[in-house]
């Protein structure tokens, strides 16, 4: 073994001791604890060296070590494995999940099995518009005047807005108005949609012309609506449970009651379906400096994920327990929604 392979085998102790016991980690705790192979005079002189690398500090004098944002980066970033899911637990997520009945569902118990699972902060992202394409689009007469449009995208989204029609519209124009709908704009990307929405109202006769327009413009609301991205939240009330390492929880929920930071806690996960770990001050939000972020992408296409699943904790977190749930909730809601 090289002296580099023992100070990382010196870190991974003193992270996952650390993690354990939320106190400071000493030589003789490591020597007692751990079968390292090597003098306590050994370990001493690897934890000085780690120690002069900023990946383990001493937090106040004659304590023991605890590891830096740089320390767990490095841990993390060594894994050679992660915990697998036990056969109770995936048994667990897949028939919770299956038993959903729509896309709010499964995003919505998505969340409260990753909160279970990891007794953290869960977050879901919905999928994303811009990755999915138009299913259906349906028009539902509320009033001769007034008609609700419905949405739906192949990933079971569904958006909805009651459109108010200059003219009183029979019941047979509104099914035709359905019809030139769903024969233009069915299976188009919705990011290619709005040049075909421009496109609607020449496809009709003059008397369809004038509601096919006014139709026309409450859908290009509807497809590029900037709230068109949200998110779930759950959990929160773990973070009482990390009282030691969240000193001050309040501005942590406070941003996480904003859905902006929700929505960048997930984004780079929307590039890829990897998991990926934020440690510390790599998360841009200054109140949540003193978390980790462990997220992955969910529902592979051409241009990247449908959305993102994520976890949000304590920098002491378990990261190969933590990396594995997410991973694995995030391919069950991924195989689910390729489903439906």
């Amino acid at each position: 073994m090289t002296p580099d392979d023992r100070k990382l085998q010196v870190l991974r102790a003193i992270v996952a001791d650390f993690i354990s016991t939320n106190e400071p980690v000493g030589s003789k705790a490591l020597v007692d604890r751990h079968n390292l192979g090597v003098s306590p005079a050994t370990i001493r002189n690897d934890m000085a060296a780690l120690e002069e690398e900023g990946l383990i500090a001493q937090p106040h004098t004659s304590a023991g070590r605890v590891p830096t944002d740089a320390g767990y980066r490095m841990f993390v970033d060594k894994l050679t494995e992660v915990k697998p899911l036990s056969g109770a637990e995936r048994r667990a997520i897949q028939t919770f999940l299956d038993g959903a009945v729509d896309l709010d569902d499964v995003l919505h118990r998505a969340v409260r099995t990753l909160a279970q699972l990891t007794r953290n902060v869960a977050v879901v992202r919905y999928p994303s518009l811009s990755r999915s394409k138009v299913r259906h689009l349906e028009l539902v007469s509320v009033s001769t005047t007034r008609v609700l449009l419905v949405l739906i995208t192949d990933t079971g989204r569904v958006e909805q807005r009651v459109v108010e029609l200059p003219v009183p519209v029979p019941a047979p124009a509104v099914q035709d108005l359905r019809a030139v709908l769903n024969s233009h704009l069915r299976d188009r990307p919705l990011t290619d949609a709005p040049a075909a929405v421009a496109e609607l109202p020449a496809q009709v006769g003059t008397d369809l012309r004038g509601l096919l327009t006014t139709l026309s413009s409450a859908l290009l609301e509807l497809l590029v609506e900037e709230h068109s991205d949200r998110v779930v939240l759950g959990g929160a009330v773990h973070l009482t449970e990390h009282a030691l390492d969240f000193p001050a929880i309040r501005p942590v929920l406070e941003a996480l009651e904003e859905q902006v930071v929700l929505l960048r806690l997930l984004d780079h996960s929307i590039a890829t379906t990897n998991v990926l770990v934020r440690i510390g001050n790599e998360n841009e939000h200054e109140a949540l400096t003193g978390a980790s972020v462990v997220t992955s992408g969910y529902g592979v296409r051409e241009n990247g994920a449908l959305g993102a699943v994520g976890v949000l904790g304590p920098r002491r977190m378990d990261y190969a327990h933590t990396m594995a749930r997410v991973a694995a909730v995030a391919r069950y809601v991924g195989e689910l929604l390729a489903e439906r």
